[in-house]
C-alpha cells in the first residue's frame, strides 16, 4: 500500500485531528456549551446590577437641586453615656426657668416623652437662670452635652435657647434671632457628571472571567492528551507537529470567534452604551484577539504541566494574577509617556494586559451620555493627541498580534525542548543545525530537565555473554554489519543497542548534585527475522520496554543502532520512514473514552497516510479481525479491558507495518490467534509476563536481565537448554494399587529400574503414580530406555507413562536467578536464609545450591547443602520462597559456600528475607502434563523420547525453524509430549 506523503498527509492529518477535535467537544457538550454561552451569564449579571443601580438613583435626589430640605424626624435624646467624652458621672442636659411653673411643666413633658425612653430625674439638673449654669458648667467640665435655657415672656410666649457645653461663656445672640430646631439635609445644586456605570465598574473584570473559561478548558485538553500518553501514540504513528498544533489553533480559534460574537451580541441586545457606540468590528477585534493570545499561551503552559489536574489550578493563578494586574493598569501604568517604552514592550507580553489597556479606552468613550464610543476610522486616534500618543486602540491590536506569534512560537520551542513523558527532548538550540530545516540531519535528542548540569555519560563496558547461543548471534550480526550484508529475510539488525539514563540532577546553591548513571541496555546484538514472532522476556527493569522504546522512536537511544528494513532509527530520515512501517501495541491501552472504535482507526489511519478511499475499507477489515464490528460505534470508554487490547491491536495493524512490536497483551485466544495469523508478511516483537503467551505465539524468545540478552533460540532448545530436564510421570493400575498396602513396597520395582539405568530418585511419589526428574546428560539414554520399560508394563503394573520438558516458567526463573547472583557476586549483595535448623545464612541473591559451613566430615568431606528455591516478587526482584532438606552434596554440583554463621552480619549488603514452603507438586510445576495415551499404542514413548532428543539437536538460535511439540508437528502417537 503507497501511503500519503509531503503536503497531502500534512493535510490529511491535519483534517483528521481537526475532526477529532470537534468529536471530543461534541461529546462533551457542557464544557463547549460552557465556552461559548458563559457570556450571557456575565452580560445578564451586569445588566442586572446596572438597573439595580439606575432603581437607587431615581429614589435619590443626589442628581436634583435641593433648596428647602424636608424636614427630618425628631431625635432623641440619647444618654448621655453614649456620647463622645464624657466624663462620669454624667446628665442628659440642664436646664434654667425653674422659677417658673410654666418651664417646669415643659421640661417634666420633654423627660416623659423623650423618644425611646423617659429621661430620669437623676439624670437632669436644673438652675433658675443662664449664669448659674455657666457656673456649673466650669466647675462640672463634661459632664453635661448641653443645656436649654428658658424664658417666660408673657402669658402666651416662653422663648427658649440651645447650649452646648464647648465653651465657658455664652454668647447671647441679636434679640431678634429666632431658632427652629430641627434635622434637614443641606441645601446644595444637583451633582453634575457622569453617573456610576456597572459596565465601567464591573466589566473588565466579567470579562476577564469570561475569556478564562476557554483558557482553562484548551489547557486541560492539552495536557490530558499528554498525561494519557495520546499524543505519543500520535507521534508513534507519523504525525506532524505542525499538524498537530495548526488542528488545535483552528479549532480553538473557531471557538473563539463564535464567543466573541455571542458576547458582543448579547452586550448589544442588553443596549449597554460600551457595545453600542463603539464600533462593532472594534469591540469584537479586542475580544477575538484577546482569547488567541490565552490560545497561545495555554499552548506555553501546557509544556511545562504533566498533571491534567494541575491545569485547573494553573488557570485560576493566570486568572488571578491578571485580576491584580488589572488594578494596576486602572490607574494607567505603563501606557502614559512617564514610562519608558521598553517598560511598555515587558508590560505588554502578557495579554491581560493590553486587553485591560483596551477595555479602559473603549469604556472611557463612552462615559458619558455625550460620548459617542471609538468608531473604526478612530481607532489610531489618541486621546491626547499624535504628539504625546502613547497609546490606542490600534496600538493594543498590533500588540495583541505581536504577543500571539511571540507565545505560539515561544510553545514551539518549548514543546521540542521541554523532556516530553518519556524523558526526552531536543537540544536547546535544536533549530540552529540545518539538518532541522532541510530534514536530513541526524536525529540527535537529549534526555533530561533543560537546566541539567553538563556531563557526558559514561560509555557501558563491553562483556561478553557466557551463552554459546548469545555469542554466536552477536558474531554472527557484527559478520553481517562489517561485511554490509544486507539479508533480505531479516527484519530487524540490532547492532549493540545501549541505552543509559543519565541519571537525576540536582541544582544546589553553588554547586551540581547527580546521581549515578543507570545502564539500562547494555549492548545488544541481535536478528529478528521476518515472518516471525520474536518474544522478548525479562523480569522488571531487564531493559524490555526500554528496548522498545528505542526500535519505535520513543527513546533515543545512547550507542550501537538498529536498522528496521534498512533504514536506522538514529536518522531522522530512517525513523520517519519507519514510523510509516511499523506498528505499536503499547502496554497500556492509549484511547479516547468519547471516541468509538471506528474513530479511532479512522484518525489513525489517517495519521499513518493510507490514501482516503482505503480508509474505511481498512477499518471495516480491522474491526471484523478483532471482533469489534458490532461495538464499532460504541464509545471507547465503556469497552471492557479485553475489548480495549482488541482495538489497541487492531490499531497497531493499520496499514500493514512490517514490524510490529507489542507489549503485554491479554492472554486472549482470539487475541492470540490475530497475532499468529498477523505474522505473514511482518515481523513481531512481543514483550509479555505470561510464560504460557510466549510459549504459545513465539517462534523464537530471547530472556533479558540486567540490561543483557541472557539466552535465545527456540522455545524447545530453551527448555532443554536451561530447564531442570525431563519430566517423567509413571501411572499406575488400579489392580497393582489394589493388592498392596503400602506404596513403597508395591512400587519399588519402578524404583529400582530408575535408579539402575538412570540413577534418578522419585521426586514426587503417591499410590497412583510416580515422578522422576531426569538430567539433560541422560539424553542419549531415553529412547532406550522407555524402550524397555515399556516392554515390562504389565511387569510393573503400569497403566500411563508421560514426558515432558520443564517449563518456560522454569527457564525464565534460572535465567533470572543467574542474572541476579552475577549482580550479587559483583556488587557484594547478601540476603538471609532461615534454615529449618535454626541457622542463619547469607548468601548472594540467585544462589541455588547453597553448602551449609562446618558440616564437613571425613566421611563427607564435601558437606551438606541445600536447594534454594525463588521466584520474583511484584517489583521483579527475586525473593526466597523456601529451601530443601539438607542433602549431601553431590558430586560434579557447584556450591555457594556462605560464612560461617558466626561471621554473620560482617559481609555486603544485607537483606532479611524470611523463607516459606509452598508444597507443590514436581509435576505440575516443573512439566507440562502429557496427554494420555490411548490403547493400543505400543512404543509411542520411545518414539517420543527419541523425536524429543533428535529435535534439541536439530533445533538453531536463530534461523527459525521449530518443530515445537506444542503446535503439533511431533507425532501425535501413544503419549503426546509439550
Amino acid at each position: 500500500m503507497i501511503l500519503q506523503q509531503g503536503l497531502p498527509l500534512l493535510y490529511q492529518q491535519f483534517t483528521a485531528l481537526f475532526k477529532k477535535n470537534l468529536l471530543l467537544s461534541w461529546r462533551n457538550k457542557r464544557s463547549t456549551c460552557l465556552q461559548l454561552f458563559s457570556s450571557f451569564f456575565f452580560i445578564l449579571v451586569i445588566f442586572c446590577i446596572e438597573e439595580a443601580m439606575k432603581a437607587s438613583e431615581a429614589s435619590s435626589s443626589a442628581y436634583k437641586n435641593v433648596t428647602d430640605p424636608m424636614l427630618l424626624f425628631s431625635p432623641p435624646i440619647l444618654p448621655c453615656e453614649d456620647k463622645f467624652f464624657v466624663k462620669l458621672p454624667c446628665y442628659d442636659f440642664v436646664w434654667s426657668g425653674n422659677n417658673s411653673r410654666r418651664v417646669t411643666d415643659i421640661v417634666s413633658a420633654i423627660m416623659a416623652n423623650n423618644p425611646g425612653r423617659p429621661i430620669p430625674t437623676n439624670k437632669v439638673q436644673s438652675f433658675k437662670g443662664p449664669e448659674e449654669v455657666d457656673a456649673w458648667f466650669m466647675s462640672h467640665p463634661l459632664q453635661v452635652p448641653g443645656a436649654l435655657h428658658f424664658a417666660e415672656r408673657n402669658a402666651t410666649v416662653v422663648s427658649y435657647g440651645v447650649q452646648t457645653n464647648s465653651s465657658s461663656e455664652e454668647k447671647r445672640g441679636h434679640p431678634k434671632f429666632g431658632w427652629s430646631f430641627g434635622f434637614k439635609e443641606f441645601a446644595r445644586p444637583a451633582i453634575i457628571g457622569e453617573a456610576i456605570s456597572a459596565l465601567k465598574v464591573m466589566g473588565p473584570i466579567f470579562f476577564l472571567a469570561f475569556s478564562m473559561f476557554g483558557f482553562v478548558l484548551q489547557l486541560g485538553s492539552l495536557v490530558t492528551e499528554k498525561e494519557l500518553k495520546l499524543r505519543q501514540a500520535m507521534t508513534m504513528m507519523g504525525v506532524f507537529d505542525t499538524a498537530y498544533w495548526l488542528s488545535w489553533l483552528i479549532w480553538e480559534g473557531l471557538l473563539t470567534f463564535v464567543s466573541s460574537l455571542f458576547l458582543v451580541l448579547f452586550g448589544m441586545i442588553f443596549q449597554f452604551d460600551f457595545f453600542l457606540k463603539n464600533s462593532f468590528f472594534v469591540v469584537f477585534l479586542l475580544f477575538l484577539l484577546f482569547q488567541f493570545n490565552m490560545i497561545s499561551l495555554a499552548f506555553v503552559l501546557s509544556s511545562f504541566i504533566s498533571k491534567s489536574s494541575s491545569a485547573t489550578t494553573v488557570g485560576f493563578l493566570v486568572f488571578l494574577i491578571s485580576f491584580i494586574l488589572q488594578i494596576v493598569s486602572a490607574t494607567g501604568f505603563p501606557y502614559s509617556s512617564a514610562y519608558s517604552a521598553s517598560r511598555r514592550a515587558i508590560w505588554s507580553l502578557f495579554p491581560p494586559n493590553t486587553f485591560s489597556a483596551g477595555l479602559k479606552l473603549l469604556l472611557d468613550a463612552t462615559s458619558t451620555p455625550e460620548s459617542s464610543g471609538i468608531s473604526w476610522s478612530e481607532r489610531a486616534v489618541c486621546e491626547g493627541g499624535m504628539s504625546t500618543c502613547v497609546i490606542s486602540v490600534d496600538i493594543i491590536y498590533q500588540w495583541q498580534v505581536g504577543s500571539f506569534l511571540f507565545w505560539f512560537v515561544l510553545a514551539m520551542y518549548f514543546d521540542n525542548i521541554i523532556p516530553n513523558a518519556s524523558g526526552v527532548r531536543k537540544p536547546i538550540f535544536y533549530f540552529l543545525t540545518p539538518g532541522y530545516w532541510t530534514g536530513k540531519g541526524g536525529n540527535k535528542m537529549e534526555e533530561g530537565s533543560i537546566f541539567s548540569c553538563i556531563g557526558s555519560v559514561p560509555p557501558v563496558e563491553h562483556v561478553a555473554s557466557e551463552d554459546q547461543d548469545v555469542l554466536e548471534e552477536e558474531t554472527l550480526v557484527k559478520q553481517q554489519a562489517m561485511d554490509g550484508i544486507v539479508d533480505p529475510n531479516i527484519a530487524v539488525q540490532i547492532h549493540g543497542l545501549a541505552k543509559t539514563y543519565p541519571g537525576t540532577t540536582k541544582l544546589g546553591c553553588c554547586k551540581c548534585t547527580k546521581t549515578s548513571p543507570f545502564h539500562a541496555v547494555k549492548g545488544l546484538w541481535m536478528n529478528i527475522a521476518k515472518d516471525q514472532l520474536f518474544c522478548m522476556l525479562g523480569p522488571n527493569g531487564a531493559g524490555k520496554t526500554t528496548s522498545i522504546s528505542c526500535l519505535t522512536g520513543i527513546n533515543p537511544i545512547t550507542g550501537g543502532d538498529a536498522l528496521i528494513y534498512g533504514d536506522s532509527v538514529r536518522s531522522s530520515v530512517g525513523m520517519s520512514n519507519i514510523r510509516k512501517m511499523i506498528g505499536v501495541c503499547p502496554q497500556f491501552d492509549i484511547l479516547w473514552d468519547a471516541l468509538s472504535s471506528e474513530e479511532h482507526l479512522h484518525l489513525f489511519a489517517s495519521i499513518k497516510g493510507l490514501p482516503p478511499p482505503s480508509i474505511n475499507s481498512t477499518a471495516e477489515k480491522l474491526l471484523a479481525d478483532v471482533k469489534l464490528t458490532g461495538a464499532a460505534k460504541v464509545r471507547a470508554g465503556s469497552y471492557s479491558g479485553g475489548m480495549k487490547r482488541r482495538l489497541s491491536v487492531a490499531v497497531a495493524l493499520i496499514g500493514d507495518p512490517k514490524l510490529t512490536t507489542g507489549m503485554d497483551p491479554i492472554t486472549r485466544r482470539h487475541v492470540w490467534d490475530i497475532i499468529q495469523e498477523s505474522k505473514k508478511g511482518r515481523a513481531i516483537i512481543l514483550t509479555t509476563h505470561s510464560m504460557e503467551e510466549a510459549d504459545i505465539l513465539s517462534d523464537r524468545i530471547g530472556i533479558m536481565a540486567k540490561g543483557r540478552l541472557r539466552c535465545i533460540g527456540t522455545s524447545i532448545r530453551l527448555k532443554s537448554r536451561f530447564g531442570t530436564g525431563f519430566v517423567a510421570t509413571v501411572s499406575f493400575t488400579e489392580s497393582k494399587k489394589d493388592n498392596s498396602n503400602a506404596s513403597g513396597d508395591s512400587h519399588e520395582p519402578v524404583k529400582r529400574f530408575f535408579n539402575e539405568h538412570l540413577k534418578v530418585e522419585p521426586a514426587d511419589e503417591n499410590k497412583a503414580f510416580m515422578t522422576f526428574v531426569i538430567p539433560h546428560d541422560k539424553e542419549k539414554l531415553l529412547t532406550g530406555f522407555f524402550e524397555e520399560l515399556e516392554n515390562r508394563e504389565s511387569e510393573f503394573g503400569i497403566s500411563d507413562i508421560q514426558l515432558g520438558l520443564a517449563t518456560l516458567e522454569e527457564v525464565f526463573l534460572n535465567i533470572a536467578r543467574r542474572a541476579e547472583l552475577e549482580n550479587a557476586t559483583t556488587e557484594g549483595i547478601m540476603v538471609t536464609l532461615d534454615l529449618v535448623s535454626g541457622i542463619s545464612l547469607e548468601i548472594p541473591v540467585g544462589a541455588r545450591f547453597v553448602g551449609i559451613p562446618d558440616t564437613e566430615s571425613a566421611e563427607n568431606p564435601s558437606g551438606v547443602m541445600v536447594e534454594v528455591y525463588w521466584q520474583q516478587d511484584g517489583s521483579g526482584s527475586m525473593c526466597i520462597t523456601g529451601h530443601s532438606s539438607e542433602m549431601r552434596v553431590p558430586q560434579n554440583v557447584l556450591v555457594t559456600r556462605p560464612p560461617s554463621p558466626n561471621a554473620l552480619g560482617h559481609k555486603g549488603l544485607r537483606q532479611a528475607v524470611r523463607g516459606r514452603k509452598e508444597p507443590m507438586s514436581v509435576a505440575s510445576n516443573r512439566a507440562r502434563k502429557l496427554r494420555s495415551r490411548g490403547p493400543g499404542d505400543r512404543g509411542a514413548v520411545t518414539e517420543v523420547a527419541e523425536q524429543l532428543h533428535t529435535e534439541i539437536t536439530k533445533s538453531t538460535h536463530y534461523k527459525g525453524r521449530r518443530r515445537d511439540m506444542k503446535k503439533g508437528t511431533l507425532k501425535p502417537l501413544k503419549r503426546a509430549t509439550h
